[in-house]
């Protein structure tokens, strides 16, 4: 791994501990399903857990088909990534209870609640697009407009994790 691939995998994980939520998009047969969920990143182990609920879809559908994306949104900031994975669903409750947080409450009273299970996300390859923030964008996007060229407005990468 080059050092510019090893800055572009720590800008990855930076960008996705600092969005901290992302939208969970699964299989669901010939339908794609997403929804957001709070996410708890773990670059030393190469993991993005998530909190879910044996008594919905996601497991099923993970099941099913393991391959799944993570987007993460910042629009505020102009910072966004999008990661392709494989998933597995554990019911690890040493990992529930050290991962059970304030996002975690609002859907379960307790960490010993039963019906709380781990998804681990294990990256394939992500892209990201980092920006200056909004008003910079803007001004970019007008002068290019203006002139007839393209913006430069941030970076851009495709990232093997």
């Amino acid at each position: 791994m080059t050092t510019g691939d090893a800055r572009d995998q720590d800008r990855v994980w930076d960008l996705m501990k600092k969005i901290g939520y992302a939208m969970l998009v699964t299989r669901d047969g010939e339908k794609m399903r997403a929804r957001p969920m709070a996410a708890y990143i773990e670059r030393d182990e190469n993991t993005v857990y998530f909190l879910t609920d044996a008594r919905r879809h996601k497991d099923e559908e993970i099941a099913r088909d393991p391959h799944v994306n993570l987007s993460f949104a910042d629009a505020g900031s102009q910072k966004y990534v999008s990661l392709t994975g494989t998933a597995t669903i554990s019911n690890d409750r040493a990992k529930i209870k050290e991962l059970f947080s304030t996002p975690a409450k609002a859907w379960w009273d307790s960490a010993d609640d039963p019906n709380i299970r781990v998804l681990k996300i294990t990256p394939d390859d992500a892209e990201f697009w980092d920006s200056p923030g909004t008003v910079v964008s803007y001004v970019k996007m007008a002068a290019a407009a203006v002139t007839g060229t393209r913006p430069e407005i941030g970076d851009n990468r495709k990232v093997a994790m």
